[in-house]
């Protein structure tokens, strides 16, 4: 039985940990004292259909498998689909969106969320679609795989290895460059929406995932920089006016959290699993960790019983 050590605690790290454990195979994690992950910023947003719009069509396609493989492995996994809204002056964006993507239909918003009544007059539903908490799911598979006998800890490999270090293996791979994201969590007592929204602009799209205890993740914004410094004042402004825009009462909202993370990214902003130096590297997740994370951890493993038979 072969003995693999992964480096890296993030969503992929987790998923390829996940995936060798329910294979039957020994291995520990090897985690950081220093990096935070950057799917600990997440959104959670399991929706390859609204992805569709910029992102290539083997994301949408590997995408519509991950639902069901989030809610095989953690509690939590809401599927209400996704809502997608502009504001009347940029109408045409939801034309453009609409010809961009499938799995969709135009709906009137406040039949689909009850807060958006009269405040758009047209959108677009997409019903397979789902979310989760990032922070949770990934927390439940931790502790699944700690109760299976998998080793997490700060100290040296002794296995053969599995880099799934996102960003921070930048080092080993020269192709990969980051991408910044800038996210927020409001809390209110009086809003309550029971799907991501996402709200179209021409110049600064962002999305809203509902979270529970009357929490919300607002982001993303999408910056090429390896700039990993706080959360800027425009990035601030500009995602407290998208809040706003989506419902008037997210101004009495409390900002509770803040933060930015560095996605990575290969040129085509497609994941991959590349072997180099004894080191297998399954990374450039960019925006679709959660989406895709499952799906190539999977892939993984077929490859690896391929190179062992």
């Amino acid at each position: 039985m072969s003995h693999w050590s992964i480096l890296g605690s993030g969503v992929t790290g987790l998923c390829v940990a996940t995936a060798l454990a329910d294979a039957g195979e020994k291995l520990e994690i090897i985690t950081s004292e220093e990096h935070c992950p950057a799917s600990h910023y997440a959104g959670g947003m399991l929706a390859p259909f609204c992805e569709g719009e910029g992102a290539p069509e083997e994301v949408v396609r590997l995408g519509q498998g991950s639902a069901d493989w989030w809610q095989a492995h953690v509690s939590g996994v809401a599927r209400q689909g996704t809502l997608v809204v502009a504001p009347p002056r940029d109408s045409m964006e939801l034309n453009r969106f609409a010809k961009m993507t499938q799995g969709h239909e135009w709906v009137d918003p406040g039949s689909v969320e009850d807060r958006l009544a009269g405040r758009f007059a047209r959108g677009l539903f997409f019903p397979s679609e789902g979310h989760l908490d990032p922070r949770k799911a990934m927390q439940e598979l931790r502790q699944k795989l700690l109760a299976a006998g998998v080793e997490i800890h700060h100290g040296k490999p002794s296995g053969k290895m599995i880099d799934c270090r996102g960003i921070h293996a930048a080092p080993l791979l020269p192709e990969l460059r980051a991408v910044r994201g800038e996210m927020l969590i409001l809390q209110s007592d009086e809003v309550h929406f029971s799907r991501p929204v996402r709200l179209l602009h021409p110049r600064f799209p962002c999305y809203l995932v509902p979270r529970s205890e009357g929490r919300f993740m607002l982001g993303a914004t999408m910056v090429e920089s390896n700039d990993a410094s706080p959360i800027s004042a425009r990035a601030l402004m500009e995602l407290l006016s998208a809040a706003y825009t989506i419902d008037p009462a997210l101004a009495e909202a409390r900002v509770i959290e803040t933060g930015s993370g560095l996605r990575p990214s290969y040129p085509n902003n497609l994941p991959d699993i590349r072997y180099r130096d004894g080191t297998f590297h399954v990374n450039g997740m960019y925006r679709h960790g959660f989406l895709l994370a499952p799906i190539v951890a999977q892939n993984l493993i077929q490859q690896l019983s391929q190179e062992t038979r």
